[in-house]
């Protein structure tokens, strides 16, 4: 087998779809193989970050972890995209609803990311340089929400540096100026799929609700959510086309 060019992933070019599923959990990669993938090979196990390949409606697609927070889903993001030929990131993965008008379990389509994080400061960008989503990719998920006639909304979302945040009404303030939810990866996959000339989106379910208190179980976020699943397989199967 041919040395990997990556010191966090061991395998091969050509191991890894144009199109890959980026759940935050590698165990949630494991369950979306298992469940919605013909013929998966797992292609990755290094520190326990599970990636797979295999068929989805006949058409090649792959799911891979993250990890939780800017710094690991963009280091992963950089080298699908630049050692191994990915085209398409659709993050798949949980956030806290501040919205009044998103449910738990409800799906947020993520237009755009605000963020505290500084990670695109190393663009030397002369201002603030929004994480935007592909808009092609978008345009298909809203396609394949709509046609499950599926709770979900399209809009912005907060990316957070951190989990436990010591700054008070910032989940207030998110509120107020109309963002959806709150996540700690989608602006970092944006910005690193703009800097690489690829293509991401964030298709996320509301796990919580964090205004309100309301909370799914931890094994739900891990195994079910099968409509967020569902929407980003469909949305990547239109991509694999291409």
């Amino acid at each position: 087998m041919a040395q990997s060019p990556s010191a966090c992933l061991d395998t091969e070019a050509g191991k890894i779809a144009k199109v890959v599923l980026f759940p935050g959990d590698p165990l949630r990669a494991k369950v979306v193989a298992e469940t919605y993938l013909e013929n998966a090979e797992c292609f990755n196990s290094i520190r326990g970050m599970f990636g797979f390949t295999g068929l989805y409606k006949g058409r090649r697609i792959s799911v891979m972890g993250s990890g939780m927070g800017i710094p690991s889903a963009t280091l992963y993001a950089h080298e699908l995209y630049n050692l191994y030929g990915v085209d398409s990131i659709i993050r798949i993965g949980t956030a806290g609803a501040v919205s009044p008008d998103v449910r738990v379990r409800d799906l947020v389509i993520a237009m755009s990311a605000s963020t505290n994080s500084n990670f695109s400061a190393q663009y030397e960008f002369p201002g603030l340089l929004a994480p935007t989503a592909s808009f092609s990719l978008l345009r298909r998920a809203v396609e394949a929400a709509a046609a499950k006639k599926l709770p979900f909304h399209v809009g912005s979302v907060f990316t957070a540096d951190m989990f436990y945040n010591q700054s008070t009404g910032i989940n207030e303030k998110c509120r107020d100026l109309g963002l959806l939810a709150i996540d700690m990866e989608t602006a970092g996959i944006y910005w690193e799929a703009m800097a690489s000339g690829k293509r991401a989106l964030s298709v996320l379910t509301a796990s919580n609700h964090i205004l309100t208190g309301e909370e799914t179980p931890a094994d739900e976020r891990q195994n079910a959510f099968t409509d967020m699943m569902e929407v980003a397989l469909e949305t990547a199967w239109s991509v694999a086309a291409e």
